[in-house]
């Protein structure tokens, strides 16, 4: 499928605007995975900086690698992209619906005398590789096709067209996040445009699609910065306008090494679905990861658009840190509306769920979680079926102290009927007064009786949630015959 494919509209530069022409950026992901965590910060960079400035911001598939990109990758891409809240303002242009528009430009640029056929064979660029590998130069296309007369190329052979690229010189690029960056001409080899097959390479893809999407701006991950000085001379042997590049610092782990599976997970389908992250948490995460403005951690959607320029992105790579992200997943997760977190939290409970309950539960649930596996971990107890399982320090606490100190509980919150927390506090304090015993030690042996955990949310807002019925019958379930109750 693709989409409609726009004028080029130019756009305002790093420095100021370039006339009254809209922005346009665009994120083009290569559909052979899932979304990395690197490729959805470069996706939010582009939608902020396109929001910021009241333009456009359009999603390429580039799936030109047939064998390896797939239906099931391109649907996690969009599935990430939705989940971030990350539109778009178009349909996805997918790049593989584009190979004759792309072979269109390398002709025309034959035509301009821009670029040329190459006739050598696959065995004699091997052979020219091999001899710059033993006298220890760069692999580098030599240009023995360059200047030579197509007619003395071999019969039937099958040419690919290159590029001429300029051999003296220098080219320069004012990048809106590297600042100047030059490179010498001669580095640069004049490379396919189109195979002999009459497929287009990515180099010819990329130039055509982001001239044609009216791309005003490339912002990207800075390992596609040795692209920009091999793309800018298609585009200035076309007489197109340039765009604003930008390229972004790398992510890396806390070891300072590139973002990989080492690391942990890297995907944000993973970050959603086995580490329970919330969307805005990783919005606003991978907004502040190589971005910033003064010591502000927690940034609102609508505050990020606001907010974002590329004069706030750093120069050095980022590092991911995973308690940071769950940290700020915290936070939103005590912002974030109890009827929405009961229902996200439902399926990771693995029992049937009252889901007017646990919406009830989740203003004293939520305190101090930092994911949504905390919250169904800390909920469970609530849904679980009588008699419930014990950990091994629940069970430790439900000794003979305990299940004496559960006896004396039972007896004195049995003759208790209005069941809220302040009677019931009022009432449990009484008994620990009269016992000589700290609150701790009534709470803890409930505890372990109410929910078969040493950790939970206020014993009495326990209490209240499970109700009188029930949370009688479980501490009943571990109480001391009536004459053995006398705690220690």
């Amino acid at each position: 499928m693709a989409s409609s494919i726009g004028a080029n509209d130019g756009g305002p530069g790093q420095g100021g605007a370039r006339g009254a022409i809209p922005v346009v950026t665009r994120f083009a992901p290569s559909p052979t995975g899932y979304l990395h965590i690197g490729g959805a910060r470069t996706a939010l960079f582009n939608w902020l900086f396109a929001r910021h400035h009241g333009g456009k911001v359009l999603l390429r598939i580039e799936d030109t690698d047939r064998k390896r990109s797939t239906q099931d990758a391109i649907d996690k891409i969009i599935d990430g992209l939705d989940w971030l809240g990350l539109d778009f303002d178009a349909p996805p242009l997918f790049q593989s619906d584009r190979a004759s528009r792309h072979a269109e430009v390398a002709r025309q640029l034959l035509a301009k005398g821009q670029a040329y056929r190459c006739y050598a064979t696959p065995e004699e660029l091997e052979a020219m590789r091999e001899d710059q590998r033993a006298r220890k130069l760069p692999l580098r296309y030599d240009r023995r096709w360059r200047d030579r007369d197509p007619a003395e190329a071999p019969a039937g052979a099958s040419p690919v067209i290159r590029l001429k690229v300029p051999t003296e010189g220098e080219t320069s690029i004012q990048d809106a996040v590297q600042g100047r960056v030059t490179v010498q001409n001669a580095e640069i080899d004049d490379y396919v445009l189109l195979r002999a097959d009459g497929t287009p390479t990515y180099m010819l893809a990329v130039v055509v699609d982001d001239h044609d999407m009216g791309v005003t701006h490339v912002i990207r991950g800075d390992d596609h910065l040795n692209n920009a000085f091999r793309q800018l001379p298609i585009i200035r042997a076309m007489g197109w306008p340039e765009p604003v590049y930008a390229h972004i610092p790398l992510i890396h782990g806390t070891d300072g090494a590139k973002l990989s599976k080492r690391h942990g997970a890297v995907g944000v389908e993973a970050y959603r679905d086995d580490e329970g992250v919330l969307p805005e948490a990783l919005f606003n995460y991978l907004l502040r990861l190589g971005w910033g403005h003064g010591d502000r951690e927690e940034i609102t959607r609508e505050e990020a658009i606001e907010l974002f320029d590329l004069a706030g992105v750093g120069k050095s790579p980022s590092r991911f840190d995973l308690k940071k992200l769950q940290n700020l997943n915290g936070h939103y997760i005590r912002e974030a509306d109890d009827a929405r977190l009961a229902a996200l939290v439902a399926p990771r409970i693995g029992l049937q769920v009252d889901a007017a309950l646990l919406t009830r539960a989740m203003p004293v649930l939520k305190v101090r979680a930092h994911d949504l596996n905390e919250l169904a971990e800390g909920a469970r107890f609530l849904f679980a079926r009588r008699p419930l399982a014990l950990t091994e320090k629940a069970q430790a606490l439900l000794d003979d102290a305990g299940r004496g100190v559960l006896a004396l509980v039972s007896e004195a919150l049995h003759g208790e009927t209005d069941w809220t927390i302040e009677t019931l506090e009022a009432t449990t304090k009484a008994l620990a007064e009269r016992l000589g015993l700290g609150l701790g030690k009534l709470a803890q042996p409930m505890r372990a009786a109410l929910t078969g955990t040493t950790t939970s949310p206020g014993i009495f807002d326990v209490l209240i949630l499970l109700g009188r019925d029930e949370a009688l019958a479980r501490i009943d379930a571990h109480a001391a015959a009536p004459e053995t109750a006398t705690p220690n």
